[in-house]
């Protein structure tokens, strides 16, 4: 199990590494957003790979780790590619100033793929010699919290992009209808969702239970560091925005409130 998480996590530093390289070339650090999904696509493919024995489990999470990270990248290598840098990564540029690029490679880069490290962490679990490693009731129950977040997050994802392209206008500058009238970052709540299923599929696993901290990580930056507060923050200077918000949950789905 050590030389396996030794590997994985080498693997991901030069796995950043490249990337911040490339966003280096084009003075563009979203490229970052792009590495996250693929990164674990790669993390479970190489566990599954120098694994002692394949189980069911591991078979399981691959293909829904794949399914996941593939969409996910090509979602936002699409809504990404010809534009300027995310507002985000450029205001984090301006305030670095002349230590932006290796600043850039430590504060994006390198702890991305820290945190993509711990994410994954129920990946490599899953991937240890284990007796009586099918699938049970835990593991139908993690499939079905898998899908549920990956629909949350695919589904919402798509109307947003719908939107963008045909509904949006200066008078209708946000999306309020589909999932978003039950949440305002529906697919914020859908990624995190995800990682629980991801969990209750390894956590019969050798150790499984130190898996936990990948959903409660992943929440927690979604929810209160990278996620929801730069978006809220940018938006909320909107007073169409906080009418929006005054009736529909930021997270949780819940019914609109009047």
């Amino acid at each position: 199990m050590i030389e396996r998480a030794f590997i994985t996590a080498a693997f991901l530093f030069l796995y950043m590494t490249a990337f911040y390289l490339a966003a280096r070339r084009l003075r563009n650090n979203g490229l970052a957003d792009t590495a996250w999904g693929l990164g674990f696509v790669l993390v479970a493919w190489l566990n599954i790979f120098i694994t002692g024995a394949v189980t069911t489990r591991a078979v399981v999470v691959t293909a829904l780790v794949t399914i996941w990270g593939l969409r996910l990248a090509l979602h936002i290598f699409a809504r990404n590619r010809g534009k300027a840098e995310d507002f985000r990564y450029a205001e984090m540029r301006r305030k670095w100033g002349r230590h932006a690029e290796w600043k850039s490679y430590v504060n994006v880069f390198l702890l991305q793929g820290l945190l993509l490290y711990v994410i994954a962490w129920p990946i490599v679990l899953v991937n240890l010699p284990s007796p009586g490693a099918g699938i049970g009731m835990l593991e139908w129950l993690g499939l079905a919290v898998w899908i549920t977040g990956f629909v949350f997050e695919a589904v919402s994802d798509r109307q947003l992009r719908d939107f963008i392209r045909k509904g949006k206008t200066q008078e209708n500058p946000y999306m309020t209808e589909g999932l978003w009238k039950y949440s305002r970052h529906p697919n914020y709540f859908g990624e995190a969702l995800l990682w629980w299923g991801v969990f209750l599929l390894a956590v019969r696993s050798p150790l499984g239970w130190t898996g936990i901290i990948s959903p409660l990580l992943i929440g927690f930056l979604l929810r209160f560091v990278s996620g929801v507060p730069l978006l809220e923050k940018k938006h909320m200077q909107d007073p169409r925005y906080r009418a929006y918000a005054e009736r529909t949950n930021v997270f949780f789905p819940g019914m609109p409130k009047k």
